[in-house]
Protein backbone atom coordinates (compact mmCIF):
# COMPACT_ATOMS: atom_id res chain seq x y z
CA UNK A 1 0.00 0.00 0.00
CA UNK A 2 1.20 3.61 -0.68
CA UNK A 3 -0.88 4.73 2.19
CA UNK A 4 1.18 6.33 5.37
CA UNK A 5 0.51 6.84 9.14
CA UNK A 6 -1.41 10.08 9.98
CA UNK A 7 0.76 13.48 10.27
CA UNK A 8 0.63 13.79 14.30
CA UNK A 9 1.24 10.31 14.31
CA UNK A 10 4.88 11.75 12.93
CA UNK A 11 5.80 13.51 15.66
CA UNK A 12 4.98 10.94 18.23
CA UNK A 13 7.55 8.12 19.01
CA UNK A 14 7.25 5.23 21.66
CA UNK A 15 7.58 6.27 25.25
CA UNK A 16 11.79 5.83 26.55
CA UNK A 17 10.12 4.25 29.31
CA UNK A 18 8.39 1.75 27.57
CA UNK A 19 11.44 1.08 25.66
CA UNK A 20 13.85 0.74 28.71
CA UNK A 21 11.66 -1.62 29.87
CA UNK A 22 11.59 -3.83 27.22
CA UNK A 23 14.86 -4.00 26.99
CA UNK A 24 15.10 -4.85 30.71
CA UNK A 25 12.42 -8.35 30.22
CA UNK A 26 14.94 -8.69 27.39
CA UNK A 27 18.03 -9.09 29.74
CA UNK A 28 15.97 -10.07 32.38
CA UNK A 29 16.94 -7.22 34.75
CA UNK A 30 15.35 -5.34 37.56
CA UNK A 31 13.46 -2.68 35.72
CA UNK A 32 13.45 0.47 37.98
CA UNK A 33 12.05 2.42 34.40
CA UNK A 34 8.58 2.45 34.76
CA UNK A 35 7.12 3.76 37.96
CA UNK A 36 4.81 0.41 37.88
CA UNK A 37 4.47 0.84 41.70
CA UNK A 38 4.90 -3.03 42.40
CA UNK A 39 4.14 -3.03 46.12
CA UNK A 40 1.15 -4.52 48.21
CA UNK A 41 -2.17 -3.27 47.24
CA UNK A 42 -4.53 -2.85 50.49
CA UNK A 43 -6.59 -5.41 51.20
CA UNK A 44 -9.72 -3.37 51.51
CA UNK A 45 -9.11 -1.63 48.10
CA UNK A 46 -9.00 -5.51 46.93
CA UNK A 47 -12.11 -6.77 48.56
CA UNK A 48 -13.74 -3.70 47.19
CA UNK A 49 -13.30 -4.74 43.86
CA UNK A 50 -13.85 -8.08 44.24
CA UNK A 51 -17.26 -7.75 45.96
CA UNK A 52 -17.97 -5.10 43.33
CA UNK A 53 -17.56 -8.35 40.91
CA UNK A 54 -19.60 -10.57 42.61
CA UNK A 55 -22.66 -7.50 43.11
CA UNK A 56 -22.84 -7.66 38.82
CA UNK A 57 -20.82 -4.05 38.99
CA UNK A 58 -19.63 -5.34 35.38
CA UNK A 59 -21.05 -3.08 32.99
CA UNK A 60 -20.76 0.05 31.51
CA UNK A 61 -20.85 3.21 33.83
CA UNK A 62 -21.47 6.66 33.79
CA UNK A 63 -19.33 7.96 31.62
CA UNK A 64 -17.66 9.95 34.50
CA UNK A 65 -17.88 7.56 36.64
CA UNK A 66 -20.02 5.52 39.55
CA UNK A 67 -21.53 8.04 41.64
CA UNK A 68 -20.31 6.28 44.75
CA UNK A 69 -16.68 6.65 43.71
CA UNK A 70 -17.56 10.43 42.22
CA UNK A 71 -18.91 11.13 45.91
CA UNK A 72 -15.61 9.45 47.79
CA UNK A 73 -12.92 12.02 45.46
CA UNK A 74 -15.64 15.01 46.22
CA UNK A 75 -15.34 14.48 49.67
CA UNK A 76 -11.35 13.69 49.75
CA UNK A 77 -11.03 16.66 47.81
CA UNK A 78 -12.31 19.11 50.38
CA UNK A 79 -10.82 17.04 53.23
CA UNK A 80 -7.56 16.88 51.43
CA UNK A 81 -7.44 19.55 48.93
CA UNK A 82 -9.22 22.08 50.25
CA UNK A 83 -11.25 22.00 46.79
CA UNK A 84 -14.81 22.07 46.51
CA UNK A 85 -16.60 19.94 43.94
CA UNK A 86 -19.69 18.94 42.54
CA UNK A 87 -19.54 15.31 42.02
CA UNK A 88 -22.65 15.70 39.57
CA UNK A 89 -21.27 18.23 37.56
CA UNK A 90 -17.14 18.78 38.31
CA UNK A 91 -15.79 15.67 38.79
CA UNK A 92 -14.89 12.88 35.79
CA UNK A 93 -13.59 9.44 36.51
CA UNK A 94 -10.97 8.42 33.71
CA UNK A 95 -8.67 5.70 32.10
CA UNK A 96 -5.82 6.96 34.44
CA UNK A 97 -4.69 9.98 35.28
CA UNK A 98 -2.88 10.27 31.42
CA UNK A 99 -6.38 9.37 30.66
CA UNK A 100 -7.47 12.03 32.42
CA UNK A 101 -4.86 14.67 31.53
CA UNK A 102 -5.42 13.72 27.61
CA UNK A 103 -9.36 14.41 27.60
CA UNK A 104 -9.02 17.65 29.01
CA UNK A 105 -6.19 18.65 26.60
CA UNK A 106 -8.48 17.16 23.78
CA UNK A 107 -11.48 19.13 25.55
CA UNK A 108 -9.72 22.61 26.01
CA UNK A 109 -6.77 23.51 23.35
CA UNK A 110 -7.14 23.87 19.57
CA UNK A 111 -4.30 23.16 17.50
CA UNK A 112 -1.43 25.89 17.96
CA UNK A 113 -2.39 26.74 20.80
CA UNK A 114 1.02 27.47 23.13
CA UNK A 115 1.32 24.96 26.75
CA UNK A 116 3.83 26.37 29.10
CA UNK A 117 5.34 23.84 31.28
CA UNK A 118 8.67 22.76 33.00
CA UNK A 119 11.60 21.06 32.39
CA UNK A 120 12.77 18.41 33.15
CA UNK A 121 8.61 16.94 32.23
CA UNK A 122 6.86 14.09 32.52
CA UNK A 123 7.39 12.44 28.55
CA UNK A 124 3.66 11.71 28.55
CA UNK A 125 2.59 15.43 28.84
CA UNK A 126 4.32 16.37 26.12
CA UNK A 127 2.88 13.27 24.08
CA UNK A 128 -0.59 14.55 25.15
CA UNK A 129 -0.14 17.55 23.63
CA UNK A 130 1.38 17.01 20.46
CA UNK A 131 -0.83 14.70 19.89
CA UNK A 132 -3.98 17.28 20.06
CA UNK A 133 -1.56 19.67 17.99
CA UNK A 134 -0.82 22.14 20.82
CA UNK A 135 2.65 23.43 21.21
CA UNK A 136 5.11 22.62 24.32
CA UNK A 137 6.66 25.36 25.49
CA UNK A 138 9.25 24.68 27.86
CA UNK A 139 10.90 26.41 30.63
CA UNK A 140 14.51 25.28 31.96
CA UNK A 141 15.35 24.62 35.31
CA UNK A 142 18.33 24.01 37.35
CA UNK A 143 19.40 20.93 39.10
CA UNK A 144 19.68 20.14 42.00
CA UNK A 145 16.97 22.09 43.45
CA UNK A 146 15.26 22.42 39.80
CA UNK A 147 14.72 25.92 40.54
CA UNK A 148 13.59 28.56 37.84
CA UNK A 149 12.42 32.81 37.75
CA UNK A 150 9.24 34.16 37.19
CA UNK A 151 11.21 36.12 34.66
CA UNK A 152 11.37 32.49 32.71
CA UNK A 153 7.85 32.39 32.65
CA UNK A 154 6.72 35.58 31.79
CA UNK A 155 9.12 35.76 29.01
CA UNK A 156 7.27 32.65 27.27
CA UNK A 157 4.07 33.94 27.28
CA UNK A 158 2.64 35.03 24.08
CA UNK A 159 -0.82 35.56 22.43
CA UNK A 160 -1.26 31.93 21.68
CA UNK A 161 -0.45 30.93 25.08
CA UNK A 162 -3.38 29.06 26.11
CA UNK A 163 -2.19 26.94 29.41
CA UNK A 164 0.13 26.00 32.03
CA UNK A 165 1.17 22.86 33.37
CA UNK A 166 1.81 22.10 36.84
CA UNK A 167 3.22 18.84 38.33
CA UNK A 168 3.89 18.67 42.02
CA UNK A 169 4.94 16.69 43.37
CA UNK A 170 7.03 16.45 39.94
CA UNK A 171 7.56 13.03 37.84
CA UNK A 172 10.50 12.83 37.29
CA UNK A 173 12.30 15.59 39.49
CA UNK A 174 10.57 14.96 42.70
CA UNK A 175 9.89 18.73 43.18
CA UNK A 176 7.25 19.68 45.26
CA UNK A 177 6.17 23.45 44.55
CA UNK A 178 6.07 25.88 47.49
CA UNK A 179 2.44 28.14 48.43
CA UNK A 180 4.25 31.03 47.57
CA UNK A 181 5.85 29.73 44.24
CA UNK A 182 2.03 28.57 43.27
CA UNK A 183 0.76 31.80 43.90
CA UNK A 184 3.12 33.51 42.06
CA UNK A 185 2.09 31.04 38.82
CA UNK A 186 -1.56 31.67 39.85
CA UNK A 187 -1.01 35.46 39.44
CA UNK A 188 0.16 34.79 36.13
CA UNK A 189 -2.48 32.71 34.90
CA UNK A 190 -4.84 35.28 36.32
CA UNK A 191 -3.58 38.17 34.35
CA UNK A 192 -3.11 36.76 31.33
CA UNK A 193 -6.32 34.45 31.48
CA UNK A 194 -4.59 30.85 31.06
CA UNK A 195 -5.74 27.53 32.49
CA UNK A 196 -3.71 25.33 34.47
CA UNK A 197 -3.42 22.13 34.03
CA UNK A 198 -2.13 21.05 36.86
CA UNK A 199 -1.38 17.55 37.56
CA UNK A 200 -1.20 15.75 41.19
CA UNK A 201 -1.24 12.44 40.65
CA UNK A 202 1.88 11.72 43.64
CA UNK A 203 0.10 14.05 46.40
CA UNK A 204 0.24 11.68 48.58
CA UNK A 205 4.20 10.80 48.86
CA UNK A 206 5.79 14.08 50.34
CA UNK A 207 9.05 13.74 52.17
CA UNK A 208 10.95 15.94 55.63
CA UNK A 209 7.43 17.32 56.36
CA UNK A 210 6.20 18.99 53.24
CA UNK A 211 2.29 19.43 52.38
CA UNK A 212 0.39 19.62 49.46
CA UNK A 213 -1.03 22.53 48.03
CA UNK A 214 -3.36 21.74 45.38
CA UNK A 215 -3.43 25.21 42.87
CA UNK A 216 -7.65 24.70 42.45
CA UNK A 217 -7.51 25.53 46.18
CA UNK A 218 -5.83 28.95 45.68
CA UNK A 219 -8.42 32.38 45.39
CA UNK A 220 -9.82 32.62 41.95
CA UNK A 221 -8.03 29.31 40.69
CA UNK A 222 -10.84 26.83 41.32
CA UNK A 223 -12.73 28.46 37.98
CA UNK A 224 -9.17 27.79 35.73
CA UNK A 225 -7.61 25.04 37.16
CA UNK A 226 -8.56 21.04 36.03
CA UNK A 227 -6.62 19.04 38.64
CA UNK A 228 -5.81 15.73 37.30
CA UNK A 229 -5.02 12.91 39.90
CA UNK A 230 -6.02 9.12 40.66
CA UNK A 231 -4.82 6.72 42.97
CA UNK A 232 -2.96 4.42 40.89
CA UNK A 233 0.41 5.08 42.89
CA UNK A 234 -1.39 5.37 46.48
CA UNK A 235 -2.96 2.19 46.67
CA UNK A 236 -0.51 0.28 44.09
CA UNK A 237 -3.28 -0.15 41.29
CA UNK A 238 -1.18 1.24 38.54
CA UNK A 239 -2.83 -1.59 35.96
CA UNK A 240 -6.26 -0.52 37.31
CA UNK A 241 -6.41 2.83 35.55
CA UNK A 242 -8.38 4.43 37.71
CA UNK A 243 -7.73 8.21 37.86
CA UNK A 244 -10.10 11.57 37.64
CA UNK A 245 -10.27 14.93 36.81
CA UNK A 246 -11.93 18.16 38.72
CA UNK A 247 -12.88 21.37 36.77
CA UNK A 248 -15.36 23.55 36.61
CA UNK A 249 -18.59 22.62 35.08
CA UNK A 250 -18.19 23.98 31.67
CA UNK A 251 -14.91 23.03 31.31
CA UNK A 252 -15.95 19.23 33.03
CA UNK A 253 -18.86 18.80 30.35
CA UNK A 254 -16.38 19.06 27.56
CA UNK A 255 -13.88 17.15 29.20
CA UNK A 256 -16.89 14.35 29.90
CA UNK A 257 -17.71 14.48 26.39
CA UNK A 258 -14.27 13.30 25.01
CA UNK A 259 -13.54 10.99 27.66
CA UNK A 260 -16.78 9.34 27.07
CA UNK A 261 -15.50 9.16 23.45
CA UNK A 262 -12.18 7.85 23.95
CA UNK A 263 -12.14 5.62 26.88
CA UNK A 264 -16.26 5.39 27.51
CA UNK A 265 -15.68 4.52 31.55
CA UNK A 266 -13.34 2.88 33.46
CA UNK A 267 -13.56 -0.23 34.58
CA UNK A 268 -16.71 -0.77 37.10
CA UNK A 269 -15.70 -2.90 39.47
CA UNK A 270 -12.10 -1.18 40.00
CA UNK A 271 -14.11 1.87 40.37
CA UNK A 272 -15.62 0.69 43.62
CA UNK A 273 -12.40 -1.01 44.65
CA UNK A 274 -10.54 2.41 44.98
CA UNK A 275 -14.31 4.08 46.19
CA UNK A 276 -14.02 1.26 49.33
CA UNK A 277 -9.98 2.64 49.57
CA UNK A 278 -10.88 6.56 49.70
CA UNK A 279 -13.89 5.95 52.43
CA UNK A 280 -12.33 3.55 54.74
CA UNK A 281 -8.83 3.76 54.91
CA UNK A 282 -7.58 5.85 58.00
CA UNK A 283 -5.08 8.74 58.13
CA UNK A 284 -2.94 6.53 59.45
CA UNK A 285 -2.16 4.74 56.13
CA UNK A 286 -1.07 7.75 54.31
CA UNK A 287 1.49 8.81 57.26
CA UNK A 288 2.93 5.10 56.69
CA UNK A 289 3.04 5.62 53.42
CA UNK A 290 5.17 8.80 53.29
CA UNK A 291 7.58 7.40 55.77
CA UNK A 292 8.21 3.86 53.94
CA UNK A 293 8.57 5.74 50.60
CA UNK A 294 10.98 8.31 52.36
CA UNK A 295 12.74 5.32 53.97
CA UNK A 296 13.19 3.57 50.27
CA UNK A 297 13.94 7.41 48.75
CA UNK A 298 17.08 7.05 51.59
CA UNK A 299 18.09 3.38 51.32
CA UNK A 300 18.44 4.01 47.31
CA UNK A 301 19.78 7.50 47.14
CA UNK A 302 22.26 6.81 49.43
CA UNK A 303 23.64 3.33 47.33
CA UNK A 304 23.64 5.41 44.13
CA UNK A 305 25.83 7.68 46.13
CA UNK A 306 28.46 5.12 47.12
CA UNK A 307 28.38 3.94 43.52
CA UNK A 308 29.57 7.29 42.61
CA UNK A 309 25.94 8.50 40.52
CA UNK A 310 25.05 11.84 41.89
CA UNK A 311 21.35 11.28 43.00
CA UNK A 312 19.29 14.89 43.22
CA UNK A 313 17.31 14.01 46.51
CA UNK A 314 13.61 14.47 45.47
CA UNK A 315 10.96 16.01 47.25
CA UNK A 316 8.25 13.94 46.83
CA UNK A 317 6.79 11.05 44.26
CA UNK A 318 9.03 8.35 43.61
CA UNK A 319 11.76 8.95 41.35
CA UNK A 320 14.96 10.11 41.27
CA UNK A 321 17.08 11.91 39.01
CA UNK A 322 20.72 10.68 38.91
CA UNK A 323 24.50 12.22 37.81
CA UNK A 324 25.30 9.60 34.73
CA UNK A 325 27.82 11.72 32.87
CA UNK A 326 30.46 9.72 33.71
CA UNK A 327 29.41 6.67 32.36
CA UNK A 328 30.54 5.24 29.09
CA UNK A 329 28.80 6.55 25.90
CA UNK A 330 27.55 10.08 24.06
CA UNK A 331 24.02 10.25 24.77
CA UNK A 332 21.40 9.48 28.28
CA UNK A 333 20.49 6.75 26.21
CA UNK A 334 23.70 4.58 25.46
CA UNK A 335 24.80 5.55 29.34
CA UNK A 336 21.39 3.69 30.53
CA UNK A 337 21.96 0.55 27.83
CA UNK A 338 25.46 0.76 29.42
CA UNK A 339 24.63 0.65 32.99
CA UNK A 340 21.81 -2.00 32.60
CA UNK A 341 24.28 -3.91 30.85
CA UNK A 342 26.98 -3.75 34.22
CA UNK A 343 23.96 -4.20 36.31
CA UNK A 344 20.95 -5.46 35.71
CA UNK A 345 18.80 -2.09 36.17
CA UNK A 346 16.81 -0.43 33.98
CA UNK A 347 16.63 3.54 34.08
CA UNK A 348 15.19 5.55 31.64
CA UNK A 349 18.07 8.07 29.73
CA UNK A 350 17.36 11.53 30.62
CA UNK A 351 16.43 12.77 27.08
CA UNK A 352 12.97 11.64 27.52
CA UNK A 353 12.26 14.41 30.16
CA UNK A 354 14.62 17.17 28.25
CA UNK A 355 14.64 19.36 25.34
CA UNK A 356 18.02 20.96 26.29
CA UNK A 357 21.10 18.61 26.26
CA UNK A 358 21.12 18.54 30.67
CA UNK A 359 19.34 15.31 29.75
CA UNK A 360 22.05 13.63 28.17
CA UNK A 361 23.71 12.96 31.36
CA UNK A 362 21.05 12.26 34.07
CA UNK A 363 19.08 8.92 34.50
CA UNK A 364 16.10 8.39 36.30
CA UNK A 365 14.99 5.75 38.31
CA UNK A 366 11.85 4.71 39.81
CA UNK A 367 12.09 3.35 43.78
CA UNK A 368 8.66 2.09 43.93
CA UNK A 369 9.58 -1.29 44.37
CA UNK A 370 8.93 -4.03 47.02
CA UNK A 371 12.13 -4.24 49.42
CA UNK A 372 13.34 -6.82 48.47
CA UNK A 373 13.81 -5.60 44.38
CA UNK A 374 14.74 -2.51 46.47
CA UNK A 375 17.62 -4.14 48.66
CA UNK A 376 19.13 -6.05 45.37
CA UNK A 377 19.09 -3.19 42.95
CA UNK A 378 21.42 -1.22 45.90
CA UNK A 379 23.35 -4.50 46.06
CA UNK A 380 23.86 -4.57 42.66
CA UNK A 381 24.93 -1.14 42.69
CA UNK A 382 27.54 -0.79 45.59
Amino acid sequence: MTRVVSRRMMDLAQSEIRAMTQACIEVKGLNMAQGVCDTPVPPIVLEGAEKAIRDGYNVYTRFDGLPELRQAITEKLERYNRIKADPETDITVSAGATGAFHSACAALLNPGDEVILFEPYYQYHISALVAVEAVPVVVSTQPPAWSYSMSQVEELVTARTKAIIINSPGNPSGRVYSQSELEALAECACRHDLFVLADEIYEYFLYDGRRHVSMASLPEMAERTITIGGYSKTFSVTGWRIGYSVAARRWAQAIGAINDLLYVCAPAPLQMGVARGIRELPDSFYQQLRQEYQGKREKFCRALSQAGITPCIPEGAYYVLADVSHLPGETGKARAMSLLGKTGVAGVPGEAFFTSKTGAGLIRFSYAKTDQDLEEACRRFI
